[in-house]
């Protein structure tokens, strides 16, 4: 989870951006809008929550990574987590 106030204001911007993508994908399924058009903005929404997934996911690598394991046990329990994380990402 990013902690700055500037990593903050970041990732809420891009997840208010995705809310208003998803609301207009929304209208545009009720409004019986080109499938075509459609498509694009599945895509567009795709894009943005790929980018909102890295961003959160590069503050936390940050975070875990950016000092010292305390123990090789928490170094590996952090190795195990972030591989995790990328599977789950590349999915």
């Amino acid at each position: 989870m990013p902690h700055t106030p500037q990593e903050k204001k970041r990732v809420l911007t891009r997840v208010r951006r995705i809310k208003g993508q998803a609301e207009a994908l929304e209208r545009a399924l009720e409004a019986g809008v080109d499938c075509a058009a459609v498509l694009q903005q599945i895509a567009a929404i795709r894009g943005a929550v790929n980018g909102l997934m890295s961003e959160v996911m590069e503050a936390h690598i940050r975070e875990e990574f950016g000092q010292a394991a305390g123990s090789q046990a928490q170094r590996a329990a952090r190795v195990r987590e972030m591989t995790g994380l990328v599977r789950s990402y590349l999915k």
